[in-house]
């Protein structure tokens, strides 16, 4: 019996640690483990019991059987444990670390870039809504990021696409307006629609006056974000190059404040004096990333760095870079909104530059600028940089007319239906165009606004909307020579925040509508090939079947080219087109579908 207790007590202790090496195998250790050799048990002390009787040996020898063949899976055991883990460089020969985790298999990040939603702008009667009404927009960002999209081989979300800000992004050629007094010149032009024989485009162009002197001098605040989702080389490192951009032009004059936030916002330069060139460029090489993203405290901290450095008289702006993900402090849309629309009062204007993919906030970025009386570049390279912030710097900071709002009255006896092509949001009630308490858009020095119109001429048969049974169609008179009547409010910067509108307005005659596709002018042609390619990408129907190779028949000749734009226009169509039919999207489908 006192055998039989022997084995059992044997076979319980080799189950036991047959069960911890087994758990030690299964898992490799996560720190430095030292092994220390089997605890070796001393004798029982007192008389030791009789060796047991002969009838008994069997059930000894299973119990050293099995006590060897334990041992020897243990050894084994040890022995695969030490192929398995690398020794740590060590005097103690028994430690080791766990092996370096294998690579990490690469997985596409989530593409969480944010647009807002947008009704494109249908055909209106004129009977029923004869007057049109919108703020002037001067952004290019939807431009530039669509064209990241299609260099990268892929087809932009069509949300992303603003037609108009696809318009905005040339340069037409336009006079400019002889003197100071009206800030830009107006230019109109009417012509058969190139993708429908039936309509005629209308083009309302706006040239802004350029001056020739510098102001006295401009006071900048960059306000960098320094957050974690900085860290791609498309973010933080190509804003250092953006902002460098800048200092090449600066004086004594100038001021330069750099603000940073992250999880906290701070200070990382007061305003310094523009000539100190190699010292602004340090603070900015100086910036790294990291962390969450707390936008509102950083804005806060930059209009105060600006109203420290404000120059009576000159140009007080903030530059806003980032990729929009806000994520902690204000992260609520219409509080940060706010924020911004209490500090515009202060005759401080905002600037947004987009910077990188994945999760930037395109929605954000742009009604942040919008209500900051600014504007929205988005940069996807260097040379996108040198044209927003150097070749169009004075566009990009000097405001030369504030609230510019337009409006068209069409005269029902002449023209049947309009659809205003791009502006959705942008889009102005009636009464508001008025009301100089209504914010509208802001023209920089130089800028170029260009809105285009598909118009219907009564009788044409490019109707596309039945008359109402009941409606009151209005009945020729004496003015049917007229088309329209062109409307345009705007604010001189220097008559003060709460300084009355001034307005411009004309009629447009029939007599200017050009008969020939031939007879319409180069940047005509372009503004109609860049509205097409915008129009194309979103899906709209009313292009019908004018497909990707005949907008760029369309932009084969648009004209000098100084800088490439329109070289590169024509490349993104050409790319737009091959994504277009590899993706099986080169018919027209109806927006939304």
């Amino acid at each position: 019996m006192r055998t039989l207790i022997l084995f059992s007590s044997v076979l319980l202790s080799a189950v036991t640690l047959l069960s911890a090496c087994s758990q030690t195998a299964s898992r490799a250790p996560t720190t430095a483990t030292v092994v220390e050799p089997a605890p070796v048990l001393a004798e029982p002390a007192g008389p030791q019991p009789a060796e047991p009787e002969a009838p008994d040996l069997p059930l000894r020898d299973a119990s050293r059987d099995m006590t060897r063949k334990l041992e020897v899976q243990q050894r084994s055991q040890e022995v695969e444990m030490r192929r398995m883990v690398k020794p740590a460089p060590s005097s103690a020969g028994m430690a080791y670390y766990a092996p370096p985790p294998p690579p990490p298999v690469f997985v596409q990040p989530e593409n969480r870039d944010n647009y807002a939603s947008l009704d494109r702008n249908a055909v209106q009667r004129v009977a029923e809504n004869p007057v049109s009404t919108f703020s002037v927009d001067v952004d290019t960002g939807s431009y530039a990021n669509v064209r990241r999209y299609l260099t990268q081989g892929q087809l932009p979300p069509r949300d992303a696409v603003r037609v108009e800000e696809f318009i905005n992004n040339f340069d037409y050629g336009y006079s400019a307006p002889r003197d100071r007094d009206q800030p830009f010149a107006v230019l109109t032009e009417i012509a058969p629609t190139p993708w429908n024989d039936k309509t005629h485009l209308l083009r309302v162009g706006l040239q802004g006056w350029k001056p020739q002197t510098r102001p006295v001098g401009t006071n900048l605040v960059f306000l960098v974000d320094v957050s974690g989702s900085m860290l791609d080389a498309d973010k933080l490192p190509l804003v250092k190059t953006a902002l460098k951009m800048l200092l090449e032009d600066l004086s004594a004059r100038d001021r330069i404040s750099l603000v940073v936030y992250a999880g906290a916002s701070g200070v990382v330069l007061e305003p310094t004096p523009g000539d100190q060139r190699q010292h602004i460029a340090a603070a900015l090489d100086r910036l790294e990333a990291g962390g969450s993203t707390n936008g509102g405290a950083g804005i806060q901290l930059a209009y105060a760095m600006a109203r420290q450095g404000w120059i009576e008289g000159g140009v007080n702006r903030v530059l806003l870079a980032t990729d929009g993900d806000f994520n902690v402090g204000t992260t609520r849309f219409e509080t940060l909104l706010d924020l911004v629309r209490e500090q515009r009062r202060s005759g401080i204007a905002l600037t947004t530059l987009g910077f990188g993919q994945g999760n930037y906030n395109d929605h954000l970025m742009e009604q942040l600028a919008n209500v900051g009386d600014g504007n929205h570049a988005y940069i996807d390279s260097a040379q996108e940089a040198h044209k927003v912030l150097v070749r169009q710097r004075e566009a990009t900071l000097t405001t030369i007319a504030r609230d510019v709002k337009i409006q068209i009255e069409f005269n029902p006896a002449a023209v049947a239906e309009y659809r205003l092509i791009g502006y959705e949001n942008r889009a102005l009630a009636r009464e508001d165009f008025a009301n100089d308490a209504v914010d509208a858009g802001e023209i920089g020095a130089g800028h170029t606004v260009t809105a285009l119109y598909e118009i219907a001429l009564a009788g044409s048969g490019g109707e596309k909307i039945p008359a109402l049974r009941y409606g009151a169609e209005s009945a020729a008179d004496s003015r049917t020579q007229e088309l329209a009547h062109l409307r345009l409010r705007y604010k001189r910067p220097e008559d003060g925040a709460d300084a009355a509108s001034r307005l411009i307005e004309r009629a447009l005659s029939r007599r200017e509508i050009l008969q020939r596709p031939e007879q319409m002018s180069d940047s005509l042609r372009l503004a109609a090939a860049v509205a097409a390619f915008g129009q194309r990408l979103a899906g709209d129907v009313n292009l019908g079947a004018f497909d990707y190779t005949r907008i760029e028949q369309l932009a084969a000749s648009v004209g000098d080219d100084p800088y490439g734009d329109r070289a590169g226009f024509r490349q993104l169509l050409r790319t737009a087109k091959a994504l277009s039919v590899q993706a099986g999207v080169d018919a027209v489908t109806p927006i939304g579908g």
